[in-house]
């Protein structure tokens, strides 16, 4: 559905000439989204009936009935994202030609004082086509069995993404942000296909079923009398090749120590791009990795050493490196970027312990942790538009420091809100949007009753019950400190006076709009 989607986009694309389309190609793209998660949830029922699942084109894909929940879990976080394209939030500059007749009817652009008229984020017609080209690689990967089919679906949400972070083309920072993850991005490529390279030549066998048995039945290699035969089978060169592969996951995920480049590009490219990028580009290979996980943690190892051991080095460095450095933030998206760190150690925590326990945590924690971070990002696109009609009140700070840092934002109109004053005393703006802020950041740290309090709980209880006592302390610690910067936030929110007051363009205004009835031949056709 989506490949024919894909095409017929293309095609479309190719014959129009009116970039303002992009609005509709973006509504297209979500009732594409909301067909293909029908068609997932019908699929759903198949599979269930089947208990074990189905292999697909030769044993490249499978397909089983966790695969079909993410991928109507990521259908449908992506189709609220496109939501953010899809509508016209505009900055309007009220003036005599500056009517609701005008904008919404004749678009006339040129003749209204409308500030950023010409809409970039809503000129891009190619913007919905690359996230259904990533949405493609994400929902592959989830579903793939085979070294090969992991490789080509990995560099297809791979490129999407290098191309959606470069997009938009009037913006430096989006584009040096783009280049920055396209270059870190083929050096973990290297490190995944340099693993995936050593697994073939040291097992010959590319489907991952065959990897399974191979370490399932690896400890028979210590008997003498078959030695020879299967010495090439032993544990330790599957783990190596695994481990290589898994630190190309974790540079795609952003976690420590492999961090260092998600913050920079997160805080550098527009945040309607940032949303996805951050939350779906994550989901795919964190599903992939559980599956992976699961069936090469075998307690029949030979050796001791087992490459899931750094999954829980990263998950220590992400916990401490991501509550550390994000103390020091004064940048939103940037302290966004180090609380992903902090909560992918909770994430690889639980994936990497391999119970029953932990796997519900890690699928639990998963999905809450996406939806609140999705939240996030929405409200802060929410209150940069809501800010619109204010100007910068000079009564509150003489010394104009603020006011001037704020003129020298780059890339304003893409990314509205960017540092964590901007939004100061926003309470007394607007306090449904400021209390919804509240209320996720509060799920974020992990305060009861909210949802995130629950899944934090569930992932320490099943790090307990596994004996990993010294990362639970951890966990503990750097979930309290987080709460610091997090609760700095929330202070400059509701307790700080706020900096702005309504433009006097828009006081004592009234705005005019009428119906035009039109008579177009085709309708009086139909009629």
């Amino acid at each position: 559905m989506i490949i024919y989607s894909i095409l017929s986009l293309l095609l479309s694309n190719a014959a129009t000439l009116r970039r303002d389309m992009s609005i509709l190609y973006s509504r297209v793209a979500i009732i594409i989204l909301l067909h293909c998660i029908s068609i997932a949830f019908c699929s759903l029922f198949i599979y269930k009936s089947l208990c074990k699942g189905i292999g697909l084109f030769g044993g490249l894909f499978h397909a089983t009935s966790l695969t079909q929940i993410f991928h109507i879990f990521i259908f449908l976080l992506s189709a609220i994202i496109l939501q953010l394209t899809a509508f016209y939030p505009r900055k309007v500059w009220i003036k005599e030609y500056s009517s609701l007749s005008n904008i919404w009817t004749k678009f006339f652009y040129d003749k209204t004082e409308i500030i950023n008229k010409m809409g970039q984020q809503f000129k891009i017609i190619e913007y919905p086509l690359i996230i259904l080209f990533i949405i493609t690689g994400a929902i592959f990967l989830v579903s793939t069995s085979d070294i090969v089919s992991i490789f080509i679906s990995i560099e297809l949400q791979s490129y999407g993404l290098y191309l959606l972070s470069t997009l938009y083309r009037n913006s430096e920072l989006s584009t040096s942000a783009g280049l920055t993850y396209f270059l870190l991005g083929g050096l973990s490529s290297c490190f995944i296909l340099l693993g995936t390279s050593l697994l073939y030549a040291n097992s010959g066998t590319t489907n991952l079923d065959g990897f399974y048995i191979i370490t399932s039945l690896s400890n028979i290699a210590n008997q003498d009398y078959i030695s020879n035969v299967i010495y090439w089978y032993k544990p330790f060169y599957i783990n190596i090749s695994l481990l290589i592969m898994s630190v190309g996951f974790l540079f795609k995920v952003s976690a420590a120590p492999f961090h260092f480049w998600s913050p920079d590009v997160y805080d550098a490219l527009p945040t309607i791009v940032t949303t996805f990028v951050a939350i779906i580009a994550k989901i795919s290979i964190l599903i992939f990795l559980l599956e992976l996980v699961h069936y090469t943690s075998n307690c029949l190892f030979s050796y001791k050493f087992s490459w899931t051991y750094s999954l829980l080095i990263s998950s220590l460095l992400s916990l401490i490196i991501g509550t550390v450095l994000g103390l020091t933030q004064f940048r939103i998206k940037r302290l966004f970027a180090y609380s992903t760190i902090s909560h992918l150690g909770f994430i690889l925590l639980a994936l990497s312990i391999n119970s029953i326990e932990s796997i519900q945590a890690f699928i639990f924690y998963l999905m809450q942790y996406s939806i609140s971070n999705l939240n996030a990002f929405i409200l802060l696109i929410s209150i940069g538009y809501s800010l619109y009609p204010f100007i910068y009140d000079d009564s509150v700070d003489n010394s104009m420091t603020n006011k001037e840092q704020y003129l020298k934002l780059l890339d304003r109109n893409n990314s509205p809100i960017q540092l964590i004053s901007q939004i100061k005393g926003y309470f007394y703006i607007n306090p449904v949007l400021a209390l919804s802020l509240a209320i996720t950041l509060f799920s974020l740290v992990g305060i009861p009753p909210l949802i995130g309090f629950f899944a934090k709980q569930m992932v320490l209880s099943a790090a307990l019950d596994s004996g990993y006592i010294f990362l639970t302390l951890i966990a503990i610690l750097t979930s309290v400190v987080s709460a610091v910067y997090y609760l700095g936030v929330l202070k400059q929110v509701f307790f700080d006076k706020p900096e702005y007051k309504l433009n006097p363009a828009f006081e004592n205004v009234t705005l005019y709009g009428s119906v035009i009835t039109v008579n177009h031949p085709l309708l009086l056709k139909k009629k």
